[in-house]
């Protein structure tokens, strides 16, 4: 019995959000040997008031959504001969539309700005939608983000032992290992002196044996990625202070920003409190939601 490969899927409105997400999703499919489905979400907005000049039937806007589409996934076929592109324009909510559409995906990719279906998408219900019922990875492309230049590329993943940052971790080493990236397993702690008044207590506070302890969590929680992808090379990043702001800086010179929905410690509520919302608004590069 013949199985296909689950697609990569990506959110698509013309906007320039969504032609950068368009291209690394398509590098993605290349690499992983994958289809690639281009969704567009078409949403009839209803207008009670008149509407001055022409108005266009519905059909015809269809009709040239439709174009368009085709003519994008014809472009994409010629920069990457051999990958089968599908196309899809979908009547409905851009939400909905793009959770069913990753129902079978095996990665759905966005940009963090769009038109139209896609706009609002890290300021609003859309992005939370999305994040929260997608069944597979999400992937978000940072607005204005410009692939680096020949070097090393890297993989981030936060770390912190729960269960979601191991999903989180597989997805890094397998991302990693088709990229020929380096892991960087980055976990971040904070000084219990931190709750007292000027960091002064009576209390003993051993920082080697703290980060000691934070090294084995790590080590531990990659094992079993390390030794499924024994090509990748990692190394572990033991920031003092904020998880979401220990992100935002090596996203700087990392390729990827891989995270988990939940957690525990540096990385609790991070898609849902202010440390989720600094990460996504504030990376330099894609980041990588993994359930």
């Amino acid at each position: 019995m013949t199985t296909h490969p689950a697609p990569i899927v990506i959110g698509y409105d013309g906007s320039p959000g969504s032609v950068s997400a368009l291209e690394w999703a398509a590098a993605q499919a290349g690499r992983a040997a994958a289809p690639l489905r281009i969704v567009e979400a078409f949403e009839i907005v209803i207008i009670t008031r008149p509407s001055p000049g022409k108005v266009i039937p519905l059909e015809a806007v269809r009709t040239a959504r439709r174009q368009r589409l085709d003519e994008v996934a014809a472009k994409i076929r010629v920069e990457y001969p051999g990958l089968r592109v599908e196309t899809a324009l979908i009547g409905g909510a851009a939400a909905k539309t793009l959770v069913d559409a990753a129902q079978d995906a095996r990665l759905v990719v966005l940009g963090s700005r769009g038109l139209g279906g896609w706009s609002g998408l890290l300021v609003g219900s859309v992005a939370v939608q999305v994040t929260t019922h997608a069944e597979c990875p999400v992937v978000v492309i940072p607005h204005g983000f410009q692939p680096r230049a020949a070097q090393a590329p890297t993989v981030v993943v936060g770390v912190d032992g729960s269960k979601y940052s191991a999903r989180a971790i597989d997805f890094a080493f397998e991302q990693a290992d088709a990229m020929h990236a380096e892991v960087v397993a980055l976990h971040a702690w904070t000084s219990p002196y931190l709750t007292y008044h000027d960091g002064e207590s009576m209390l003993e506070f051993d920082e080697d044996k703290v980060r000691e302890e934070a090294a084995l969590l790590v080590a531990e929680s990659v094992a079993g990625a390390a030794a499924a992808h024994p090509d990748v090379r990692w190394s572990t990043e033991l920031p003092e202070g904020s998880a979401g702001l220990a992100l935002i800086r090596h996203s700087e010179s990392a390729d990827l920003v891989v995270v988990g929905t939940r957690g525990h410690g540096g990385f609790t509520g991070l898609l849902l409190g202010s440390v989720g919302q600094n990460v996504l608004h504030h990376t330099h590069c894609p980041i990588a939601v993994v359930h």
